[in-house]
């Protein structure tokens, strides 16, 4: 028995040091437990087989997703959206999310791949797209953004937007795909992301470098909102801070006139 656990634990030993040899490690494995080995050369040879699995089944996925990407899909921008704003009317064009799942859904199959999406609000909505491959692989796109309160939408159509277009936009991030057609779902994109708080920590310090004393800052402040078109500084539209710091700098510099 001492030999066969002797010659067990060098074949572990060579697997790890020569992993393209013959023998995997859950021919390995099986021989460990026929002979009865000790508990800690099952518990490394259980490691190992679970971290050559994982290379494996990694492999398959890269391979699967490279064949997927070969395939000649097209996902055309077919739905055009229009509606009112506060400074005017939004318009644009986007592929429809039925749009891409239906273009997707053959060749990923095809190729033993399938997706699903994890949903989660706190003040933002977060959405995941996780691709899986059949041998278990998986990989995920993560994004986030407020409800969307363009245009006339109660707070469920808002919420409802602003998932719909996260999972329309992580499913074509995690496959690599894009879509055919006019591309202007920036707008659409401009119209969900809003300014950060450190951003907005930095145009109200912009204020407070404006104003002489807090009633002149709060001034500035109201009549800048007022202006913008929003109820807070994180109201304002990530596509606008630049602007909105350069109107400020430049009122800074005039000595806040």
């Amino acid at each position: 028995m001492p030999k066969v656990k002797t010659e067990t634990t060098k074949q572990l030993a060579v697997v790890k040091d020569e992993p393209h040899i013959s023998e995997s490690p859950m021919q390995m494995l099986q021989a460990a437990v026929a002979s009865n080995m000790a508990p800690e050369t099952i518990k490394s040879l259980l490691d190992l087989r679970d971290r050559w699995e994982a290379t494996e089944a990694k492999k398959a996925f890269v391979i699967a997703m490279g064949a997927f990407k070969a395939e000649p899909i097209e996902i055309f921008k077919t739905k055009k959206v229009s509606f009112a704003t506060q400074t005017g009317t939004t318009s644009y064009k986007h592929a429809e999310l039925s749009d891409i799942t239906a273009a997707i859904a053959e060749p990923l199959a095809k190729h033993g791949l399938s997706y699903r999406w994890d949903v989660s609000q706190a003040d933002n909505i977060t959405v995941s797209c996780i691709m899986t491959h059949e041998s278990g692989h998986s990989e995920k796109v993560t994004m986030t953004a407020p409800p969307d309160d363009s245009g006339k939408k109660n707070r469920i159509q808002q919420i409802a937007s602003t998932v719909t277009y996260l999972e329309r936009y992580t499913l074509l991030a995690v496959t690599g795909l894009s879509t055919t057609g006019q591309d202007d779902d920036g707008q659409a994109a401009g119209s969900l992301a809003r300014i950060s708080e450190d951003q907005a920590a930095n145009l109200q310090a912009l204020i407070d470098e404006i104003g002489k004393d807090a009633g002149e800052r709060a001034s500035i402040r109201s009549a800048f909102l007022k202006y913008r078109q929003v109820d807070s500084l994180e109201d304002i539209a990530a596509q606008a801070y630049t602007d909105c710091v350069r109107g400020l700098e430049a009122r800074r510099k005039s000595g806040g006139k």
